[in-house]
């Protein structure tokens, strides 16, 4: 039987892909901090069969012994959050980069087969785009000026208008916030780590995660779950710019088996990988799904006409690859796992902090 260690593994994706793992008779170790942010007060439920370290992965000694007698690594731990990490700058390169680096090293003596790392659709930036004669764009960026205009959709060096389509891994990355660049820094680490040391290293850029488990008094955590939060409270969702930006929503289940299939995939190792569901939502049609599911359906997105600083316009994933290489392929759609969402939020604790994170952003010049 292979021990797995999970960084991270008490966090919203860490326990479905531990529950994963076990299911499948892998035996699964934690390590994980255990931050009040994501976890609240509250001590976490370990899942059965599973073996908790509380511990920094910045912490050289305990990640090493949490390496110890270790077949593979899934490595989750990262502090994660756009709008945040570009005022806690420091505490996003610690906890992300510098964690990979402490976990990397630590691999050198206690060397494994494979590493799967969690990577992030932010580092693409703007998603991939086509011009009206049908030609691919990778390279788009909105002008700032238009943005504060309240221009949002961006356009081509010669002002024309561009269609969003989904985008695959050739895209080249742009790096929009603090976050992103954390996330690709840890991306290419573990990569370059695995081609010098000969180890099978796979990188997953997951898209927007939801699902049962969320964290929903973190402002920062997933929007689906800051929706939950605010309908919860007799609030209405918060949509920055106009609320038509589109993203593409995974459940927590699908990345979960999408981590499990990099670990058993024979081709995987070398490859960074889309882990999403292969549709696009507008982020206002997706408040309103989930107000509608709740039963509040009075309750409309409060369109702010605002941009946040690292925000972009739109991404949603091309996930051919993911099913060529991984034999992936998503079960659970957003439309289907509403009422699962809404079931969660009613049996849970939901603080809205919303207004506290709007504040912020604004306190810091960062929303305009």
């Amino acid at each position: 039987m292979q021990r797995i260690l999970v960084t991270g593994g008490g966090g919203f994706i860490g326990r479905h892909v531990t529950q994963e793992l076990i299911g499948r008779n892998y035996e699964v170790r934690i390590l994980d901090s255990l931050i009040e942010q994501v976890h609240g007060a509250d001590p976490i439920d370990v899942p059965a069969g599973a073996e908790l370290i509380r511990g920094d992965v910045r912490d050289a000694a305990i990640v090493s012994e949490a390496l110890r007698g270790v077949d593979a690594v899934i490595h989750l731990a990262a502090e994660v959050g756009v709008g945040q990490s570009m005022y806690e700058i420091a505490r996003y390169v610690g906890a992300n980069d510098l964690g990979t680096a402490v976990l990397l090293e630590a691999m050198i003596k206690r060397p494994v087969r494979r590493i799967v790392v969690a990577s992030s659709m932010s580092v693409y930036g703007e998603g991939l785009y086509r011009t009206a004669d049908g030609r691919h764009v990778g390279n788009v960026q909105r002008d700032l000026a238009r943005v504060k205009a309240g221009l949002w959709d961006p356009v081509s060096d010669g002002g024309e208008a561009l269609a969003p389509v989904a985008t695959d891994e050739r895209k080249p990355v742009d790096l929009a916030s603090i976050y992103a660049l954390t996330k690709y820094a840890q991306e290419r680490a573990v990569m370059i780590f695995g081609e010098v040391y000969g180890v099978d290293a796979v990188a997953l850029r997951l898209f927007n995660v939801f699902g049962p488990g969320q964290a929903l008094s973190n402002p920062y955590t997933g929007v689906l779950a800051n929706f939950a939060s605010r309908l919860a409270n007799g609030q209405r969702p918060m949509v920055f710019e106009d609320g038509r930006q589109k993203r593409d929503f995974v459940h927590v289940r699908d990345v979960a088996r999408a981590f499990r299939l990099a670990l058993e995939s024979p081709r995987a190792g070398g490859h960074v990988v889309n882990i999403g569901s292969g549709r696009d939502y507008a982020i206002a049609q997706v408040a309103s799904m989930l107000a509608d599911a709740m039963g509040v359906a009075d309750l409309e997105p409060e369109i702010l006409g605002k941009a946040r600083s690292g925000d972009i316009r739109n991404c949603f994933a091309d996930i051919g690859k993911a099913r060529e290489l991984l034999g992936y392929e998503p079960r659970h759609r957003l439309e289907d796992s509403l009422d699962e969402i809404v079931r969660w939020v009613r049996g849970s604790v939901a603080l809205d902090r919303g207004a506290e994170m709007k504040r912020e952003l604004e306190s810091m010049g960062l929303v305009s």
